[in-house]
């Protein structure tokens, strides 16, 4: 009997791609270490990444990265299809989707904390309609609209302001020029 072997070709993207999720999936890792005060509030760590992919490759690359660390970290921290799962799931589709017109904005007035802002106000939209819509119907939620309003402001803006340190670092990305389009 011979061994049958699947191989799959891959392309430099794909490893690409791998890696920047791979880094993604790391800050996502450490950001579980770090104590919240509230359930709920995080900062968003991996989403640098994603903006700096958005800036260099597009926002196709930057879909895929973005995804690949949600469903990595779910099963990573065993909480694929759960409750979690979905609202981490819903913060990083609504981000993309918010992510895909923004780039359109005029560079001059927009970049990485204009971004990062407007997706982590998606996000935490997102979130919050998977909590309303289905795990906790009731009006109620919308008194901790403020304080996750005002963690997506302060996180999105500290996440925008990373991330354009390291678009402007020419030693770190030195091809960054200007972003990308699809």
């Amino acid at each position: 009997m011979t061994a049958s072997i699947i191989k799959l070709s891959t392309t430099a993207e794909d490893h690409h791609i791998a890696r920047m999720a791979a880094v993604a999936l790391g800050l996502t890792i450490l950001e579980n270490a770090i104590p919240s005060p509230l359930p709920g509030v995080k900062p968003g760590l991996a989403n640098i990444v994603t903006l700096i992919v958005l800036a260099r490759y597009g926002w196709r690359t930057a879909a895929w990265v973005s995804l690949l660390r949600v469903v990595a970290g779910s099963l990573l921290f065993g909480n694929f299809l759960t409750p979690g799962f979905f609202l981490s799931l819903s913060g990083a589709v609504l981000s993309l989707i918010v992510l895909a017109f923004a780039r359109h904005l005029p560079a001059r007035w927009f970049g990485p904390v204009s971004h990062s802002i407007y997706a982590a106000f998606a996000h935490i939209t997102g979130q919050m309609l998977v909590v309303y819509l289905w795990l906790i119907p009731h009006a109620g939620i919308a008194y901790l609209i403020p304080i996750f309003a005002t963690a997506a402001l302060v996180f999105g803006a500290v996440n925008g302001l990373i991330a354009a340190r390291f678009m402007d670092d020419k030693t770190i990305y030195p091809q960054i020029t200007q972003i990308h389009t699809d």
